[in-house]
């Protein structure tokens, strides 16, 4: 019963980095139908913007969860920018073009943003410094963290708000409005240019989130650490149903349970065959059983005519 709840803390903490990412790819889908494949790479760009931050400030005497909030209020802005120029310069002119310009596009960026960053901070693992309290805290005979319990909690108000953004404020009608059919939307009014921008700018900023948990609570960040996180959280948001904010959400938690809980106890069920290092194969194999039996994904997204 203890591994049992250890397994399902730790598939909640990586469920919640999930669902972040998963929401920037379901927010450009709900509005474009564009899958940016970019995303992951946008996560990877705040990562290792906010470790640069953290690392310079690392030896001032600050104190460490001061440290990175400062990392994380310079890689959200940075990430904001990178955003708005890439819906701007790659994604925009191919607008109206057919569906695999676009596709191939994002790919193309993806590589890019890859190898830039490669260039700019190394092909090397970098450590993140050890900054948040990590002092285990018992939970019915588990243990759980101070920054465990931060990423879980961040996690669920920046879901929350975002809710709110969409459901409550005048731009999110907007955005709304636009997703539904942007040649009516633009008649009643909506700049959809400005909508769209707006839409990767607050995607890319959840992804700037994510970036700094994910490299916080493994104290590691990487030039090619945004690949396998983008895919994953891909997964989560065709698992929810793309294009569904509250699908994606859930698509995160449930598949960052299924990947903690497969990894854990795949070992037993194998006969020691297979090990938690074969934890990536349950996130794939979640993605084609959901194509195969429920493309739609659990939430199923309301699909509208374009015009």
């Amino acid at each position: 019963m203890d591994t049992l709840i250890q397994q399902i803390i730790n598939g909640l903490v990586l469920g919640s980095i999930y669902a972040l990412v998963a929401l920037g790819y379901t927010m450009v889908y709900g509005i474009l139908g564009l899958i940016n494949f970019a995303h992951g790479e946008v996560v990877m760009v705040g990562a290792l913007t906010a470790l640069s931050i953290v690392k310079a400030l690392a030896g001032t005497g600050l104190p460490g969860p001061v440290i990175v909030l400062f990392g994380l209020m310079g890689a959200v802005p940075v990430c904001m920018a990178l955003g708005f120029v890439i819906e701007r310069v790659a994604y925009r002119p191919l607008r109206n073009a057919p569906r695999l310009a676009p596709l191939i596009t994002a790919i193309g960026v993806s590589i890019v943003l890859q190898q830039l960053m490669m260039l700019g901070w190394g092909s090397t693992y970098l450590s993140f410094p050890p900054l948040l309290s990590t002092a285990p805290h018992s939970l019915m005979g588990a243990s759980i963290n101070d920054l465990q319990i931060a990423i879980i909690a961040v996690a669920a108000l920046t879901m929350g708000g975002l809710v709110l953004l969409v459901q409550r404020t005048r731009i999110g009608r907007a955005m709304r409005a636009t997703a539904e059919n942007p040649s009516i939307a633009s008649l009643m009014g909506v700049n959809v240019n400005r909508i769209i921008s707006f839409t990767f700018v607050i995607g890319s900023a959840l992804g700037a989130l994510a970036g700094v948990m994910v490299s916080a609570n493994y104290s590691i960040a990487h030039y090619s650490m945004g690949f396998m996180l983008g895919l994953k959280a891909f997964t989560a948001a065709v698992l929810g149903g793309i294009g569904n904010l509250a699908g994606a959400m859930l698509g995160g938690i449930l598949l960052g349970l299924i990947e903690s809980l497969g990894s854990g106890y795949i070992g037993d069920l194998t006969g020691g065959v297979l090990g938690s290092n074969y934890r990536d194969v349950f996130a794939f194999l979640v993605l084609i059983l959901v194509l195969v039996l429920r493309p739609s994904g659990l939430m199923g997204e309301r699909v509208s005519e374009r015009a």
